[in-house]
């Protein structure tokens, strides 16, 4: 029987495999417990383009809790103002085998209004 976290990356390697046909650049999201990370990686899958977390200073300092939706909400919107300074638009939005529901669905939609497509 598959574990919790075996089925997570199983679901997260099926939509990785689909990003990379479109051969774009990717959202990837991660989550715990206490925290939320996003981050802007290449076509290639070697080099982060930006990133975001709720690890940072400044947010940190704004937020009493990093693993809320508020949280996310507030990483949507720093990856989406760091994405337009490394000069990306449009990407794929890949949740990591995360349900798309909470706090991934926060920072997909904080993103989005903040001007990143996808």
């Amino acid at each position: 029987m598959i574990d919790k976290k075996q089925a997570r990356l199983r679901r997260a390697r099926k939509s990785r495999a689909k990003i990379a046909e479109l051969k774009t650049v990717r959202l990837c999201v991660n989550r715990t417990n206490a925290h939320i990370y996003a981050q802007i990686i290449s076509p290639c899958g070697g080099k982060v383009l930006a990133a975001a977390s709720t690890l940072e200073a400044d947010v940190k300092k704004t937020l009493p809790n990093g693993g809320n939706r508020a949280a996310a909400s507030a990483v949507g919107k720093l990856i989406a103002e760091r994405a337009r300074t490394a000069g990306v638009e449009t990407v794929a939005f890949d949740r990591s085998g995360f349900q798309y529901h909470g706090r991934v669905q926060a920072l997909a939609e904080a993103a989005r209004e903040n001007g990143l497509k996808f």
